[in-house]
């Protein structure tokens, strides 16, 4: 008796996978991932491309979590490989920025700071308090935090 091999490119089988690695909102990063090089890439001379990428990038960052929350695949993972990229791709940006706008490099540099130990007190609080996600905040804390992670 011989037995078919599955076929492991199909959606269904995607949607039923327990490889995390694999769910479609962590592929969804990889896309962005991509993207994000290619904006990269392309920036010091094909703008309409960069902008085309790194906006395509941003906008499949909005659809991960709302793919996440609608297959049932959310995970801490997930979180943290969504934020791993929202972080670098900002960082990545400013450092070119600050490349094609010399006298604004201090302003690009401490953007870069300032997100990056915004989000990682933000995640630490969120850890230290035993909090479920750090997009779960008390509603009553800062209004700007509450916008920011509540707008969905």
């Amino acid at each position: 008796m011989t037995r078919e091999p599955q076929k492991i490119n199909s959606l269904e089988t995607l949607l039923q996978t327990d490889n995390i690695f694999l769910f479609i909102p962590n592929i969804i990063g990889y896309v962005r991932i991509f993207l994000s090089i290619a904006s990269f890439y392309f920036m010091p001379t094909h703008p309409i491309i960069t902008v085309l990428c790194y906006l395509t990038s941003e906008l499949l960052d909005a659809l991960d979590g709302h793919a996440a929350r609608a297959l049932g695949q959310s995970t801490k993972f997930g979180a943290m490989f969504d934020m791993l990229i929202d972080r670098c791709s900002t960082m990545c940006l400013c450092f070119v920025l600050a490349m094609f706008y010399p006298s604004w490099a201090l302003f690009f540099q401490l953007w870069a700071a300032i997100d990056v130990a915004s989000h990682w007190l933000h995640l630490h609080a969120a850890t230290v308090k035993g909090s479920e996600s750090h997009k779960k905040i008390d509603l009553s804390g800062n209004p700007v935090l509450r916008l920011y992670y509540t707008s969905r």
